[in-house]
């Protein structure tokens, strides 16, 4: 089963754009530093799906070179699936380009991957699940 998780947002400031979302009404929560990424992320929940907002630590990250040639916004749309090393292994058969072949550790300890955008029609797209409790 697919669903959204999150919606990927890069922004210059965590701290201005969790601003603009608490203004709207909505918490802000899980702020933590995904080191591999350079990344400090935090949260926006939003019913079944969240928004995450993305701010790099630094400059030669994915999202400093992001911010850098396209400024803030949309960085990636995030796909929650049941189960992700299956989903991997049926992309990599199908020919299907990833930007990192292998599962890694990300915010809140979820697994994940990054599909390229040359394989989804423009869009990156990140296949997540949640770690099994106990792993």
């Amino acid at each position: 089963m697919f669903s959204i998780d999150h919606l990927g947002i890069a922004v210059k400031s965590l701290q201005q754009a969790a601003e603009f979302y608490r203004r709207l009404g909505l918490a802000v929560v899980g702020e933590e530093t995904v080191e591999q990424e350079k990344v400090r992320v935090a949260m926006v929940p939003l019913g079944e799906s969240r928004i995450e907002l993305l701010e790099a630590t630094q400059a030669d990250s994915p999202i400093g070179k992001f911010l850098a040639k396209r400024g803030e916004g949309l960085h990636h749309v995030a796909l929650r699936v049941d189960d992700l090393a299956g989903t991997v292994e049926q992309l990599k058969k199908s020919g299907v380009r990833l930007v990192n072949e292998e599962i890694q550790i990300g915010a809140g300890g979820h697994l994940y991957v990054f599909v390229h955008p040359s394989s989804t029609g423009g869009v990156l797209l990140e296949l997540c699940e949640e770690q099994p409790e106990g792993a």
